[in-house]
């Protein structure tokens, strides 16, 4: 499947109409090298454009070699090279004045026109199979702190001690007014109507079938998913209810070949501590930068 252009979509940034990039649109199937060469040959380092240059090509919206998720499935756009080329593709796609949420190792000042409203860092994490599957073990003689005492709940690809297995299940579209809800409550960052159809959510739901925990997979590029929206209601938090639910989801990764990876803003220390008594390590640092395009366009 080839991507879909803004020409094609008929879609604008920020309601105002952006001019047709069909013509410079790259083609994107399988398997084909990019037409630039990347900042850093390891995807994780630009996930967001490799994710959109393989496995979620088709959510492609293209200008250049700049490339987006539609408005309405995330808010994150990508650049295979941040150079003088790619901020002008990356104008183009946004339209004058749009707007554009990076998510990169590195982000350099942008160019002159540009006009940055928030930059912040967090730290990249992913987990072995053999990694996740030593935590189980080792939570179980772990009792130092209320840490593991939220941990020993989750349930393992062997085990599942405390968090009855009917209340999860796979969530779906149908689910998204309580989806947006525990959003809305929990803030896990960045989360659109149909950021559902990027991957596999699933959530922790109680007898009334209201939604109290969620995690799900959100960038996938070749060999590697993200882990993402995992949180909890705050009436339900203590339970070890999300941290099970990132167990399940890393699990189901793992089983299909590829390599979970996940983000942490930095200062979140509580979340970092749950994530490496998970067994993930931390990978890198990256940056988020949302950015305003110029006035006059590219």
């Amino acid at each position: 499947m080839r991507d879909r252009t803004l020409d094609d979509r008929g879609r604008a940034a920020a309601g105002e109409k952006i001019r047709s990039v069909a013509s410079r649109s790259e083609p994107t199937e399988a398997g084909r090298p990019p037409t630039g060469a990347p900042d850093d040959l390891d995807p994780l380092a630009n996930a967001v454009w490799w994710a959109l240059r393989t496995e979620q090509r088709e959510l492609a919206e293209v200008a250049g070699r700049a490339r987006r998720y539609p408005a309405d499935v995330s808010v994150f756009a990508g650049v295979d090279v941040l150079d003088a080329g790619g901020w002008a593709d990356l104008a183009t796609l946004v339209g004058p004045s749009g707007t554009a949420a990076l998510f990169r190792a590195e982000i350099p000042p942008p160019p002159a026109g540009w006009t940055e409203h928030h930059r912040g860092r967090g730290r990249q994490m992913t987990v072995t199979a053999d990694a996740l599957a030593a935590t189980a073990d080792a939570l179980a003689d772990d009792r130092a702190d209320g840490l593991a005492d939220e941990l020993a709940a989750t349930p393992t690809s062997r085990t599942h001690p405390t968090v009855a297995l009917e209340m999860v299940r796979r969530l779906t579209m149908v689910d998204i007014g309580e989806v947006l809800a525990l959003v809305e409550v929990a803030r896990p960052g960045p989360f659109a109507e149909r950021t559902l159809e990027m991957g596999r959510y699933w959530g922790h739901l109680d007898e009334h079938d209201r939604l109290l925990a969620m995690a799900g997979e959100r960038m996938h590029l070749e060999g590697h998913t993200e882990i993402s929206a995992v949180c909890t209601h705050p009436d339900a938090r203590g339970q070890g209810l999300a941290t099970a639910l990132t167990r399940r989801v890393a699990q189901a990764i793992l089983d299909r070949g590829e390599v979970p990876f996940l983000h942490v803003a930095e200062g979140n220390d509580r979340a970092r501590a749950v994530y490496r008594r998970l067994g993930f390590t931390e990978r890198r640092t990256v940056e988020f930068a949302v950015l305003e395009a110029p006035a006059g366009g590219a």
